[in-house]
């Protein structure tokens, strides 16, 4: 990024003459996030204060987010802005379900999923363009949150595969940042090949209260697309949407070595959806769910691209417009 080029049009669009009545902005910064520097974060928060009363909060580690977003709630605050990835945006999502206070996003991350399902631009300098011009046209609307095990997600979760690698990723930060989704692709065959193919493991879900399906591993979706190889959408269900009331899965049925590199295929085309592959199964108009493991083994679960924890029980649900969001 041009940091003169950056400041000179950020400082342009500043300079808009500012409401008499500003709104009260909370900015929750993650330094830590991958495009994230001391810069950017002043040359940002700088621009904002052009057409909003601005406080910057630094997160210091894993959850804080959540603290402080909720903290805040009660100080009456317009509009919390997430300035990190899709693990900042979980976390202050976490903190404002449920209550009148909106967010938005400012992308700070390697993907940023949630910020283009809204709509915002993935270059940080437009995105807050962009959000300063919302001060003249203040729209807030409701979007659905899903929840595994009493943790809200934006837009994605995972019990098995999915899980499993992104473990893998987040334990090794300098690469993700490096390599990005090649490291997550390579990441995906690796884990592939030593958990799910000799022994993989045994999942059983129930969807609203039916009988059980059976398979190796599950995802589901709050709205498309699943995730973003760089620039390229990838879906993996039909008919999610953030307003839906429901959410939209698929479970992989089976671990054998020619279907991952399949499934991956179809889903990184675009060609054709992964439903549609003889080892899944499709999972539609889900409102609760519970996922079980079979052979008593805890496994991986993942909500928005971040590993939560390991667990033998996944109990999965939707909150209908638990989220206000500006965008």
């Amino acid at each position: 990024m041009d940091v003169a080029l950056a400041e000179r049009r950020l400082v342009e669009v500043a300079a808009l003459e500012r409401p008499a009545k500003a709104k009260r902005m909370l900015v929750i910064v993650n330094p830590y996030a991958t495009t994230m520097t001391v810069r950017l974060r002043h040359l940002v928060v700088y621009a904002l204060q052009g057409r909003y009363e601005v406080e910057a909060i630094e997160t210091e580690r894993r959850g804080h987010a959540i603290e402080l977003v909720t903290a805040a709630v009660g100080e009456a605050f317009d509009v919390v802005v997430a300035f990190g990835g899709d693990g900042t945006v979980n976390e202050a999502a976490n903190g404002l379900a449920g209550s009148s206070t909106p967010l938005t996003v400012l992308p700070g991350g390697s993907n940023n999923v949630f910020c283009k399902m809204l709509g915002i631009p993935n270059d940080v300098v437009d995105a807050t363009e962009h959000l300063l011009r919302l001060a003249d046209r203040w729209e807030p609307r409701a979007v659905d949150l899903g929840c595994v095990n009493g943790r809200f997600f934006t837009f994605a979760a995972g019990v098995g595969l999915d899980a499993s690698v992104v473990e893998r990723v987040d334990a090794h930060p300098a690469l993700k940042a490096r390599y990005g989704a090649w490291y997550y692709a390579s990441a995906a065959v690796g884990v592939f090949l030593r958990r799910y193919v000799v022994r993989p493991p045994r999942l059983e879900i129930s969807v609203d209260g039916g009988e059980p399906l059976r398979g190796v591993s599950v995802f589901f979706q709050n709205g498309e697309p699943y995730t973003y190889f760089k620039s390229r959408p990838v879906n993996l269900v039909e008919g999610a949407r953030l307003d839906s009331g429901d959410l939209a899965g698929v479970m992989l049925t089976r671990a054998r070595p020619y279907d991952v590199p399949t499934v991956t295929f179809r889903a990184l085309s675009g060609a054709a959806r992964i439903a549609r592959h003889r080892g899944i199964a499709a999972l539609a108009g889900v409102r609760s769910a519970t996922i079980r493991s079979a052979d008593g083994r805890p496994v991986p679960v993942q909500v928005d691209g971040d590993h939560m924890s390991d667990e033998t029980v996944a109990e999965l649900s939707v909150s209908p417009g638990a989220l206000r969001v500006v965008s």
